[in-house]
């Protein structure tokens, strides 16, 4: 990949106020760690709410952002740069004049999520695996954002707004990312919404398009693809630190949902 194309940095602020710049390329800010209640202004918009693992920020080219932290916040953030996003345009027959992104607050986007941490992954091991690998993260990246979050094709959000209101849905899901190595139950869940656990298990799924249970099964899957990168950690350590009982039944469920084993994941992470 050529340098400047793409970047990505893990990036820990304290509660407070930050003020950043606008910036002649796009940003990808994606949450991670506990959930923390922020505030962003930014392009004479604001929002505010419950920032969970897994949610992403879109701030386009030329926008300057304020956040407002209540808590300490950890985030991914990917720079996307222009001739990046021209080129996916190229390939998926988009005008070039449509590139540019919209301003996103606090979305679920499941297939930016996991190429944000491939790329960082890849750019942690010096792109260990070729510059082939790393092009083509990039560039899935940058199709991913113009199919879903540009001006030439708006609607590619993958949560849909059926089913649960915005803020019970957003309690939920904070309370599944927060508690992903316990013993979680749907009458637990079920009490955080403030629903009965078939009105839960039903609403839940208009919204996230997933039951309650497949869900955080898909979740702690995700996790522990990201821990297995530690080598340090026993695979059984990993398995009981997203919420597994066993070794084998983080096998089973990542082998039905990746194809791979946590051996296999933890191969192609060198």
């Amino acid at each position: 990949m050529i340098p400047g194309k793409i970047g990505v940095r893990l990036q820990v602020d304290p509660a407070g106020i930050l003020e950043t710049v606008a910036r002649p390329d796009p940003l990808i800010v994606m949450h991670v760690g506990p959930s923390v209640r922020i505030g962003c202004e930014r392009a004479r918009q604001e929002h505010w709410g419950l920032s969970v693992h897994g949610d992403i920020d879109i701030v386009p080219a030329g926008v300057a952002s304020r956040w407002i932290l209540k808590q300490r916040d950890r985030a991914l953030v990917v720079r996307v740069s222009q001739d990046l996003l021209r080129e996916a345009a190229l390939d998926l027959g988009i005008d070039p004049l449509d590139t540019a992104l919209l301003n996103r607050f606090q979305i679920r986007d499941a297939k930016i999520e996991h190429l944000g941490w491939a790329l960082k992954a890849e750019m942690d091991h010096g792109f260990s695996s070729g510059r082939l690998y790393a092009d083509s993260i990039g560039l899935a990246l940058a199709s991913r954002l113009l199919e879903g979050h540009s001006l030439a094709r708006p609607n590619g959000l993958a949560m849909r707004s059926a089913g649960l209101p915005r803020v019970m849905l957003r309690r939920v899901l904070a309370y599944i990312e927060d508690n992903l190595s316990e013993d979680l139950s749907l009458s637990a869940i079920s009490a955080v919404a403030g629903l009965s656990a078939s009105h839960c298990q039903r609403t839940f799924h208009n919204a996230v398009g997933l039951s309650v249970h497949r869900y955080v099964i898909q979740r702690r899957v995700e996790r522990a693809k990201h821990l297995l990168a530690d080598k340090r950690l026993p695979i059984s350590e990993v398995a009981f630190a997203v919420g597994f009982s066993h070794q084998s039944h983080l096998a089973c469920h990542m082998q039905r949902l990746l194809g791979v084993s946590p051996a296999g994941v933890r191969k192609a992470s060198e």
